[in-house]
Order: C-alpha cells, then sequence, then structure tokens
C-alpha cells in the first residue's frame, strides 16, 4: 500500500450508522437554505487596539476579530470612536501609518482588505504602509471570496478596461481564468455584485450587493461602517427604521441564559435588525462617557445600559482579569447565536 493510500486510510472513520466517511477534506461548507432580509450587526470601538504595542499586534487582532465576524456570518461591522474629543488627532496623513494615530481608520482599512476577495486586492487597495503585515492576516474563505471547488450563482467582480467580443457591455474579473461579460457600462476599477446567468456562465448581470442574502440567503461577507462616537452608531444606521434589537455588553449585566431565558427566545428571534456592541478595555460606559450627545441625555457610566434593549455579562466567573475583544466576540456571538438560530 503506497503512503498515500495509508494516509488516506488514516482519515477514513466510521460513522454513527456505520459507514465510512472521508474526512481528508472539510464538508462543513456554508449551505443557505432561503433568502433573508434579517441582519446581524458588530459594533466596537477603535480602543481595541489600545493594549498592542506593534503592528504586528494589531494586524493580529484585526484578523482575529475579521474572522469572527465571517464565522458568525456578521453583515455589518461598526467601528466608533470612543476616545475624548479633545485626544483625537486633527490631521492624519491618510497615505502614512495609522495604527498608532487614527486606530479607528487602521482597523476600518484592514476589515475592507479582508472583506474584498483577494483577486481584487491589488486593484482595488493600492500599497500602503498599514497593510505592510497583511500577509499574515488569516483567510475568511467566505462564498464571496471564490475557490475553484466551487460554483455560486453569484460573485463578486472588478470592472476592466478591456474590450468586449461585440464591442459593447463591460468585461468583468471574477478571479477565473476568463473575464465575464456585462451588458451594461461601467468604470474600470468598480467592484460590483453579479448575477451569473444561468444558460451562459461567460455573461451576467449586476445586481445589489444585498441579493446573494436576501434571495437566497448567502453569507456574502460584511459592510464596513465608521462612526464618531457611541451615539452616531444608532443614529446612522443604514437599515430602515433602525435596529430592532439591541445589545451591549459589560461585566456588569445580567449573564446571557437570564437575558435571554430559553421560554422567551422565540420572542426576541423577530428581530429584523440585531446590534450587539462591544466595549474596549475600559468597557462601553467609556464611550458613552466621551459621547457629547449622549452627556446631554444625561446617560453616563450607571446609566449606559439605557441605551440598550439587553444589558449581558457574556462570560459571568471568567478567569483572567480581562477578557480581550476579540475572545469577547467569538465567546458573546456563541452565546447569542441562539437566538437567530430559531430564524432557520
Amino acid at each position: 500500500m503506497s503512503s498515500y493510500d495509508q494516509d488516506r486510510q488514516k482519515k477514513r472513520r466510521i460513522t454513527q450508522e456505520g459507514g465510512y466517511v472521508d474526512t481528508s477534506k472539510p464538508t462543513a461548507f456554508f449551505r443557505p437554505l432561503s433568502g433573508r432580509e434579517w441582519t446581524i450587526s458588530v459594533a466596537l470601538p477603535g480602543s481595541v487596539l489600545s493594549t498592542c504595542r506593534r503592528d504586528d499586534q494589531r494586524t493580529s487582532l484585526v484578523s482575529h476579530i475579521a474572522r469572527a465576524l465571517a464565522v458568525f456570518g456578521v453583515d455589518e461591522i461598526v467601528i466608533f470612536d470612543d476616545s475624548p474629543a479633545d485626544s483625537r488627532p486633527t490631521n492624519v496623513d491618510p497615505s502614512g501609518y495609522t495604527g498608532d494615530v487614527d486606530p479607528c481608520g487602521y482597523v476600518d482599512h484592514l476589515l475592507q482588505y479582508m472583506e474584498m476577495p483577494p483577486f481584487m486586492r491589488r486593484t482595488l487597495l493600492p500599497l500602503h504602509p498599514n497593510l505592510k503585515a497583511a500577509g499574515l492576516m488569516a483567510s475568511l474563505d467566505i462564498p464571496s471570496h471564490p475557490h475553484h471547488t466551487d460554483w455560486l450563482p453569484y460573485c463578486e467582480g472588478v470592472t476592466t478596461s478591456g474590450a468586449t467580443a461585440d464591442g459593447t457591455g463591460t468585461l468583468v474579473d471574477v478571479g477565473r481564468k476568463d473575464p465575464i461579460t456585462i451588458s451594461t457600462d461601467v468604470p474600470p476599477k468598480t467592484r460590483i455584485t453579479l448575477q451569473i446567468d444561468e444558460n451562459d456562465p461567460t455573461r451576467a448581470e449586476p445586481v445589489d450587493p444585498a441579493a446573494p442574502r436576501t434571495e437566497m440567503g448567502y453569507y456574502w461577507g460584511y459592510a464596513v461602517r465608521r462612526c464618531s462616537s457611541l451615539a452616531a452608531v444608532f443614529e446612522e444606521c443604514s437599515y430602515d427604521g433602525g435596529y430592532d434589537l439591541s445589545i451591549g455588553t459589560s461585566e456588569r449585566g445580567m449573564p446571557v441564559s437570564e437575558a435571554f431565558p430559553e421560554k422567551k427566545l422565540r420572542e426576541f428571534s423577530r428581530f429584523n435588525h440585531l446590534l450587539v456592541v462591544f466595549g474596549g478595555p475600559r468597557g462601553i460606559e467609556y464611550a458613552a462617557e466621551n459621547d457629547p450627545a449622549l452627556q446631554e441625555l444625561g446617560i453616563t457610566r450607571g446609566r449606559t445600559k439605557e441605551l440598550f434593549d439587553r444589558w449581558v455579562n457574556i462570560l459571568p466567573g471568567q478567569g483572567s482579569r480581562t477578557i480581550r475583544t476579540d475572545e469577547a466576540l467569538f465567546i458573546g456571538l456563541s452565546g447569542l447565536r441562539r437566538i437567530w438560530e430559531l430564524k432557520g
């Protein structure tokens, strides 16, 4: 028996029914059931970088955040500034490194880089000091990132300046050997979402970026939004009607099991747009303290929980003195996931 066959034999496992299953390749690919209009949003402050002293630490932290967003299918990530207004930089050079002077801009930049399909990054995101360690960041491996073993009815593409066969329309690079043709004229270097023609895979038409999610239920990455304050997270919400279920996380909150008891889960799962807010090393209360709009409303440290429908402690009795925000994302979304699991 060859070494390859021996290796394959080791990777065979017996299922509960007594049959064999090949475990040499991952099988937990995302399989949508139906389209969905509801969304999940996460908000966190730029101060998550305050515990990092080197660029590789900052890059690694943002990479962990992006992985959490992808793993749990988060549709929107909001980066808000929780620092005192008088301490914020006034003149930031956008062409220079910003990890130590403009943390919100740095996190925004790297999260957008990671969400973008790899084949179009060189075209749409020029070389930048913020990205010098980007090669160390983990792959998101989400449906909107092309894979040679997958065929999906949708794809992401970037328009090119090349001429089509008949001289009309636009050629779009979708990360495959050959570009795809669309009938509309779109300027070069524009990112668009496409729906592939079922009868001709070399042709497609542009659709709304949310169409893969709303029409067929595919997780299609996250949108990045930047806000100047905690209040702006709510005030500048891009969804009609705003967030109808908001959750704040704090060590002073109640356990998830008490905030969302089993008998009321079905009621909470009726949300349209869910928002989960995480704090930095000094908590969400610190953001409220430095927010003039909330100060005017009398919402200061002890009253910060009034901003939210639920104020939860994601891990009571933690062993470590602190939980880093990137760790809190995995812990918190794991505990809260049962709310939207009921939606199917």
